[in-house]
């Protein structure tokens, strides 16, 4: 898959209020990434009670926060260490979009799932996905942050946030918290309307988004802090090519997820299989993992998320039972 390919798509159904949209019409996406792994396996799980679900197989999904290409790769070395740590065999898949994977989950297709802070938020609602973990600072050891921000590119005529006003933007996808969420927030806190205000353009992640911008196929855009350590890692990003409008706090990192109606010793397994992984070793020459390990994260973590949702006025309670 070539990560210099952008494909966009106008935004027939902006802004917060699209969610429960496409949430409403996610059902007929089945999960689909760029391939699954070989199902890992490893010594029989000893722990009292537990079984492994589906079948002897666990479902994890990731969502595309970045080319699925070079997020598979990475992923299926953590299936194959959480197919030994538990005993199970491990299916990894790339979703196609953030959505799908919340409708999977919804579906009782994934007992795992990583999800972006929003998608999460979302998943948490309509498909009861239980935070159980997140990644470590590589330096601190704490759950680790990311930031989003709003940028340009030098020459496209914005030199403030309010300049945006109006010009092509490129959010990720509807669903991402610094994708759509986060710019949506600072576009309103300068006078700008996220739905119209702009001409927005959905590019499905945050590396089209970005490819979207170095490509001046947009004028300014969402551009998270995992995708410049990432584009910075290819060569392909220097902050001075790239002005910063916006940049938001610090922002909770991707939780993994289960599925709330496993069986509580399952849930208690995967959970401390997950927190037991060192994936300091692990191959990933496009910086897409975010931390070396996983740590202990509660569904409150991401409360900060649903005020924003409420400051934004997304209604929730719209979303398909």
């Amino acid at each position: 898959m070539d990560t210099r390919r952008v494909h966009l798509r106008p935004a027939t159904a902006r802004g917060p209020r699209a969610l429960s949209v496409l949430l409403a019409v996610a059902a007929s996406v089945t999960v689909a990434g760029c391939g699954t792994t070989t199902p890992s396996t490893g010594q029989a799980a000893t722990a009292p009670g537990f079984t492994c679900p589906n079948n002897g197989t666990v479902r994890f999904a990731v969502e595309p926060y970045e080319d699925a290409a070079a997020l598979l790769p990475v992923f299926q070395q953590i299936a194959q260490q959480l197919g030994k740590a538990l005993g199970c065999s491990v299916e990894m898949t790339v979703t196609t979009n953030y959505t799908a994977e919340i409708e999977a989950m919804r579906n009782g297709k994934l007992e795992l799932g990583e999800f972006g802070p929003l998608g999460y938020v979302l998943a948490h609602k309509v498909a009861n996905a239980q935070s159980i973990a997140s990644y470590t600072d590589r330096k601190t050891g704490a759950v680790a942050t990311y930031t989003a921000s709003v940028v340009t590119w030098n020459g496209s005529g914005i030199s403030k946030l309010a300049d945006v006003a109006g010009h092509s933007f490129a959010y990720s996808d509807p669903a991402s918290t610094s994708g759509h969420l986060f710019p949506a927030y600072a576009l309103s806190k300068a006078g700008i309307d996220p739905d119209t205000g702009v001409q927005a353009l959905y590019a499905g992640s945050h590396t089209a988004s970005f490819e979207a911008i170095r490509n001046h196929k947009v004028e300014a855009g969402e551009l998270n802090s995992p995708t410049i350590t990432s584009a910075t890692a290819q060569g392909l990003y220097a902050a001075s090519d790239f002005p910063t409008l916006w940049q938001s706090d610090a922002i909770p990192q991707d939780p993994i997820a289960v599925r709330g109606n496993l069986p509580a010793s399952v849930i208690r397994k995967l959970t401390s299989a997950l927190l037991s992984l060192d994936m300091s070793a692990i191959t990933d020459p496009k910086k897409v993992l975010v931390g070396p390990r996983f740590i202990a994260q509660p569904d409150s973590a991401y409360n900060g998320i649903r005020d924003l949702v409420s400051t934004l006025k997304l209604d929730l309670n719209h979303l398909p039972s």
